[in-house]
C-alpha cells in the first residue's frame, strides 16, 4: 500500500502561482512514476502531467505545458506541483496518484490516489 496526501491548495487569483506537495508513505517511493490529475466540477478526471520513477522524465498536458512543472524527491517522498500564471479554467481538486508503470496519462493505470486538494483561481 502507498498512502499518499496532497497538500498546498488554496485561492489564487488569475495569473498566480501555487505549490502543490504529495507527500507518499508505505511501500519504495521511488518503484512509482507519479500522476497528477484535476476535477472540475461536472467534469471528468483528467490527466495533468506526470513525473518518471526517478525524476528524469516528466510529461504535460497540452492545457498546462509550459505554465507548470511537477518535480519529485524520492529522499522526502514528495512530489511536486509548482503552477504559474494560473487561470481560472484551472479550478479543480487536484489528485496525486501513483503507478507502478510508467507515466501514462489513463487515470485507470495508477494504483493508489491521494484524497486531493481544491485549487480556486479567481478572475
Amino acid at each position: 500500500q502507498v498512502q499518499l496526501v496532497e497538500s498546498g491548495g488554496g485561492l489564487v487569483q488569475a495569473g498566480g502561482s501555487l505549490t502543490l506537495s504529495c507527500a507518499a508513505s508505505g511501500r519504495t517511493f521511488s518503484n512509482y512514476a507519479m500522476g497528477w490529475f484535476r476535477q472540475a466540477p461536472g467534469k471528468e478526471r483528467e490527466f495533468v502531467g506526470g513525473v518518471s520513477r526517478g525524476g528524469g522524465s516528466t510529461y504535460y498536458a497540452d492545457s498546462v505545458k509550459g505554465r507548470f512543472t511537477i518535480s519529485r524527491d524520492n529522499a522526502k517522498n514528495t512530489v511536486y506541483l509548482q503552477m504559474n500564471s494560473l487561470r481560472p479554467e484551472d479550478t479543480a481538486v487536484y489528485y496525486c496518484a501513483a503507478t507502478r508503470v510508467v507515466i501514462t496519462v489513463y487515470a485507470d493505470r495508477y494504483d493508489y490516489w491521494g484524497q486531493g486538494t481544491q485549487v480556486t483561481v479567481s478572475s
